[in-house]
């Protein structure tokens, strides 16, 4: 996709070092061929064979990495983020890859129960939260998950480099120390270990707790002890507001591991409340990580729905925050820097079913990292173009600006039965929304993502049946 005078690809891989000035060349051609389009295999991104060799071999050389690949786009994130004056989030979050039927990957870690192979790829993604956009990778680290023998020790746990919860560390070690980068996490980054590091970081965070803590009671040396949740519980509300709670279905278990159950969320209203109170989080008994043995002043904020329909689980979440908390606008904030979360959830779903990233059938890792690199930055120009659907300018600037001609010839046909190439980006997304079963009336909302997803896997199997007819045509 092209945003301006100069393409996706120079912006954000121009400088890569990749020892030739020609392979940098080919990887901005590749990377902007991908944009255009970025479902399906590699032969369908790259459809013109000249252009497939040509990032297989990019893959095949020894200087075009993982990381030489990450590296330009990261720093032009860095210099975004940092020049935007303002606060932005870092949303961190783990997704597994999945390439057990690659079985030239031989030595891929596990995933899943055990029996799949593949990569726990952590990534950290920069958030706009004034407007919800993603516009960067900060970071992503393809992690083997380690075959722990029985017996270990909780001693030996914490001395091995390969434990899952370094990631976390890993993850954000190499952001700038400034205050206005926020970074955002779930459950899994709820150690003391991330915590006391995120404290010494110079920058500000939001983690959702999954413990409930042994703590004491504001950031006084005279004050008493109590646990976490239990205290919380017991804070008075400082606000409410309402909050539209979507449908949805899935397995939890009520405590982080067990046996899980079928979860049914209905569709409501759900009256909100907030409170917080400055709390210090006493260092575990058990020393699982390498931390110090002082406590860690902070802020606790709890968010719960006041009165949930009867069968229904209540919404509740306590954030764990060393951003001063003293009113109800400062609890809300931390709140809503929270429920920006769902964008990397969102990132997720477009590299796994957007731009198919277990797809690439290279045949060994080397060949495939730098691959997966690509289709990590390339995911971003499909949240992008959700985004830039509801941009003042949509309805004016063309739909061939961001996407290829033939996903806009089949969807214009399907809509309209006629090819319509003066599509605006409006219209295309909104005959994409169309496709995915909303109804474009005045009266609806924008379309949301789940819409949106629907709408892009219908258009991408009707794009693989065109590449068939093609080849059918050409089979005489």
């Amino acid at each position: 996709m092209n945003d301006g005078k100069k393409s996706f690809g120079e912006v954000n891989f121009g400088h890569a070092q990749l020892g030739d000035k020609r392979r940098t060349a080919r990887l901005v051609r590749t990377a902007d061929l991908m944009c255009r389009r970025p479902g399906g295999s590699l032969p369908q991104k790259l459809n013109a064979p000249k252009d497939l060799k040509a990032a297989y071999r990019l893959f095949d050389c020894d200087e075009v990495t993982h990381r030489s690949i990450l590296r330009p786009h990261r720093q032009v994130t860095h210099e975004k983020m940092l020049s935007l004056g303002q606060p932005v989030l870092v949303v961190h979050d783990a997704t597994e890859l999945n390439y057990t039927n690659h079985r030239s990957l031989t030595k891929l870690g596990q995933i899943g129960s055990g029996h799949g192979r593949g990569y726990i790829a952590q990534n950290s993604l920069a958030v706009d939260p004034t407007t919800r956009e993603a516009f960067g990778l900060c970071n992503q680290i393809l992690h083997r998950r380690a075959k722990v023998r029985k017996g270990e020790s909780t001693a030996q746990k914490r001395r091995r480099k390969s434990r899952e919860s370094l990631l976390w560390l890993k993850g954000t070690a190499d952001l700038p120390a400034d205050w206005n980068i926020v970074d955002v996490c779930d459950q899994g980054a709820d150690t003391f270990e991330f915590l006391e590091h995120e404290m010494k970081s110079g920058r500000r965070f939001v983690i959702r707790s999954a413990y409930n803590r042994a703590m004491l009671i504001g950031h006084d040396d005279d004050t008493k002890s109590a646990l976490v949740r239990r205290h919380a519980r017991s804070l008075e509300a400082a606000g409410h507001w309402t909050l539209q709670v979507s449908s949805k279905s899935e397995m939890k278990s009520k405590k982080r591991k067990g046996k899980k159950r079928l979860v049914k969320r209905i569709k409501r209203e759900a009256k909100m409340a907030v409170s917080f109170g400055a709390v210090q989080i006493k260092p575990p008994k058990v020393k699982n990580g390498n931390f110090g043995s002082e406590p860690l002043p902070m802020w606790i904020v709890r968010v719960w729905e006041v009165d949930p329909p009867k069968g229904q689980e209540r919404l509740e979440w306590f954030l764990l925050t060393n951003q001063p908390v003293e009113t109800f606008e400062d609890a809300y904030q931390v709140v809503e820097w929270y429920e920006c979360r769902w964008v990397i959830e969102e990132y997720h779903k477009g590299l796994k079913t957007g731009c198919k990233i277990e797809s690439p059938q290279l045949t060994d890792e080397e060949r495939l990292q730098p691959a997966i690199a690509l289709l990590s930055i390339v995911t971003l120009t499909l949240l992008s173009l959700r985004d830039a659907g509801r941009r003042a300018n949509a309805k004016k600037r063309k739909a061939t600006d961001l996407i290829d001609k033939d996903y806009i010839e089949i969807l214009s046909v399907w809509r309209h039965g006629k090819v319509k190439m003066d599509w605006t980006i409006h219209e295309f997304v909104w005959a994409m929304a169309r496709l995915g079963g909303h109804q474009n009336r005045k009266s609806d909302h924008p379309p949301g993502w789940q819409i949106l997803w629907r709408g892009w896997t219908d258009l991408q199997a009707m794009m693989c049946g065109a590449d068939a007819a093609k080849q059918l045509r050409k089979c005489g």
